[in-house]
Order: structure tokens, then sequence, then C-alpha cells
């Protein structure tokens, strides 16, 4: 078949690789316009795209499926699109433009978690089970039938940078299964069965760990949010980035309160502690927590908590 791929980030890089090297014919790639990163703001090409450059696939950079992109898809004459984490919704005419319209790689187990941030929210959720599915694109956010699905248990203390690396490697693999079963004419879909739940884009915001909750709570934000949008507190009105952390022991520390035990530096949270491994403070690099904690210039290190936090004042 004539496939058109459309992804963009590093999760989508293995099924772009999978669908290359298959016998189908990849005849463009979809990618979104090249973005500033690092320090300097360099514009930089996609995952995906500097990919598709290194096996002289056809790409076409949009951060809209609009008229214009869908123009340039049309003139691949595509039997079937393939979505992987582009970042961007596929309406009609495009959705109806190849022969089988389009089908999605999507990292979890539908319809839990439909949405741009699956794995990030079950992590967040506490779910010790996930998984993808390739299901056919409608007009509705991720609701078409399922062709197949692919279920992983996730490890204990995995962020959502280690899930997301697990499961685009199985879910290529089931995207060629999906694939190869269109092109037969054997493949079978069925309807999403059981209640939806949503997991919209995260923002910075959505990082910061609220020490008022159960330590266990706090890991699992930390867990989803890690390494995007990244995990952090505030320490003296600055902003630490959370790198690496652990469920604590069961000492008695206040939400919020920071204390050196051994080796180990200690969050209090309302039930429970967490264990600082690796830390990064505003306007520095990576460093071991006890060596931020011995740099600490404060009478009374702890982190802010809101003042209605329970014992915050202690």
């Amino acid at each position: 078949m004539r496939i058109v791929f459309a992804g963009t980030p590093d999760p989508a890089v293995a099924s772009l690789r999978a669908v290359a090297a298959s016998g189908h014919d990849l005849v463009g790639v979809v990618t979104r316009t090249d973005a500033p990163l690092g320090r300097k703001r360099v514009l930089t090409p996609s995952p995906v795209a500097a990919v598709a450059a290194t096996l002289g696939a056809p790409v076409i950079k949009a951060d809209r499926l609009d008229d214009a992109a869908t123009t340039e898809i049309a003139a691949l004459a595509p039997d079937l699109g393939v979505i992987v984490a582009y970042g961007g919704l596929v309406r009609e005419p495009l959705l109806s433009t190849p022969r089988l319209g389009w089908i999605n790689l999507h990292f979890s187990l539908l319809p839990r978690w439909r949405g741009a941030a699956p794995v990030q929210h079950a992590l967040i959720a506490g779910d010790r089970a996930s998984g993808a599915s390739v299901f056919q694109l409608v007009p509705a956010l991720d609701a078409g039938d399922v062709y197949g699905e692919v279920r992983y248990d996730v490890p204990r203390g995995a962020t959502s940078g280690d899930v997301l690396t697990a499961l685009s490697s199985l879910g290529a693999g089931l995207l060629l299964e999906v694939i190869d079963a269109l092109a037969a004419g054997t493949a079978r879909a069925t309807p999403q069965t059981g209640a939806p739940t949503l997991a919209p884009k995260l923002s910075i915001a959505d990082g910061a760990l609220d020490l008022r909750q159960h330590a266990d709570t706090v890991i699992d934000r930390f867990r989803g949010t890690t390494p995007e949008p990244g995990a952090h507190v505030t320490v003296g009105g600055q902003r630490l980035k959370v790198l690496a952390a652990l469920r604590g022991p069961d000492l008695h520390l206040a939400p919020g309160a920071l204390a050196l035990v051994g080796r180990d530096v200690l969050i209090g949270a309302g039930t429970g502690t967490v264990l600082l491994k690796t830390v990064q403070p505003a306007g520095k690099g990576a460093m071991a927590a006890a060596d931020w904690w011995r740099g600490l210039r404060l009478d009374d290190p702890r982190v802010d908590v809101p003042a209605d936090a329970p014992g915050a004042s202690a």
C-alpha cells in the first residue's frame, strides 16, 4: 500500500522506521514545523523530520492540517494514512483522502485516556497497567473502532518517559500487524466499550508537586510529569526542578518540611515523605539533591506550600 505517515516527537520514530522498513511504500511524512530549542532557541527539525530525511522520504511540514496540507497529501495518492503523536487534528476532507482513511497508534487502552497526554495522565492517576491501541480515526476525539491493542504492566518507579519509550516499541509492532491486515483485507475493528476518560495536554503548572497530598500521590504526579512538562517544587520563592525522586520513609515531617536524614534529602508530605535524588535549581545544571542541600543559604529551608496546608506552620 501507499502510506503517508504523520508524527512529530520521539515516540513516533519507532513507528516511522517500522513503516519505512516494511513491504509497503512510504510516500510521504507529515510533521510539525521546526521549533526553537535550547537556550539559544535554535530552529530544530522534529525527531520525525530528522529521521524522515535520513530515509529519503518526502516531508510535509505543517502545524495545521489545513487546505494547503490536504492538497499536498492528496497529491501523494495514499491508500492509508498513519498517525502517531502528530500533534494536530485530522478533519474532513483530509480524513477521507486516503482510500482506507487514517489509523492512529494511541498510547493507552481505549477508551481510557483519550487525548494528547495519555501516559502522563495514567501515571498521575496511579494506573499500574497501560498499553497501546490502533484505531480507525473518526471526527470525534480518539473514539474510532479499535483494530488491536497491546497491554503493558508499568514497572514500579517508571516515569512517563520510560513508559513512552517502551510503548513506542511495542506499538510499532502492533501498528505493522494492523497495516498488513488492512492490506490483506483481513483487519477487523471493534467498537470501544466502557466509559472514556480524558487526557488533555499538560502545562508547566501540572508539574507542581502538592506536598499536602499523600506521598504516594506526590510520587505518581512526579512520575507522570517526568520528563515533560517537568516536576517541580518552590523553595525560597525559586522553582526547583525535581529530576529524580522516590517514595521516602514514613517519618513525621510537616508538609513541605525539608530534612537531611543520613545522606538522604526528604520532604514531608501529607502522609509520608518524598526522597529527592536529583534536582535542578533555577539557572543551574542538574545535581545530586544532597549537594543542593549543602549549598542552601536559607535559615529555614522548606518547600513552599499554601498556608492552608495541614501542618504547614509546624
